[in-house]
């Protein structure tokens, strides 16, 4: 599986934020984005997510022979954002079984998830409950119980301690050792073998 990205350019309320950006990422490589704040880091990964309309390029997606996939790049990925898109209200369970079916491809039970995330003990807690940081590693734990071989990130490990960036880090090798693509805009180093980068210039 190859991503490619050719001269994508995207818009926002008729205003140009980011244009130019080229790149091609293969199984098991990673994108590590940086830029100033106001850049344009989250555009382009919503961009790219197909959050956003692209005003040009292309974003692709190619199987090992070559031929391009029919369905939009979108149907792929997994995208954590600023936000961590849980209702307060329900309980961890309900949100982790609301997008696990909402994603399809099961891939690990919400109780083994949430064990990645060392957070069973909140499994039926309202999401509402938990510390910042918890709620983080509840949306990092989201990434777990669908299977999308792409997962494109905003600052994945905001408002997680050391120790949680550190389980978030081996989350991201893990999933790049077996294949998959990763897409990031952070500060903080992953300690990604085959990461490149990306440096969005904040435009005048």
């Amino acid at each position: 599986m190859k991503l490619v990205v050719q001269n994508l350019a995207v818009s926002r309320s008729g205003q140009e934020i980011v244009a130019g950006i080229s790149f091609e990422l293969s199984a098991g490589e990673a994108l590590i984005v940086t830029g100033e704040n106001g850049s344009g880091k989250s555009t382009t990964l919503r961009g790219i997510a197909g959050l956003l309309p692209v005003a040009e390029g292309s974003v692709r997606l190619f199987d090992e022979t070559g031929k391009k996939f029919e369905e939009p790049v979108r149907e792929y990925c997994h995208y954590l954002g600023h936000q961590n898109a849980m209702k307060p209200a329900l309980t961890v369970r309900e949100n982790l079984d609301f997008w696990q079916k909402f994603m399809g491809e099961n891939l690990l039970d919400i109780e083994e998830a949430l064990e990645e995330v060392d957070l069973t003990h909140t499994i039926d807690l309202p999401f509402s409950y938990l510390s910042a940081g918890q709620k983080r590693r509840v949306a990092i734990a989201r990434l777990l119980v669908s299977d999308r071989p792409i997962w494109i990130l905003d600052e994945p490990t905001s408002g997680l301690d050391a120790q949680s960036v550190q389980m978030f880090s081996n989350l991201a090798k893990t999933f790049c050792d077996d294949g998959g693509i990763l897409i990031a805009a952070t500060h903080l180093p992953l300690g990604l073998e085959r990461a490149k980068n990306l440096e969005i210039e904040k435009s005048c």
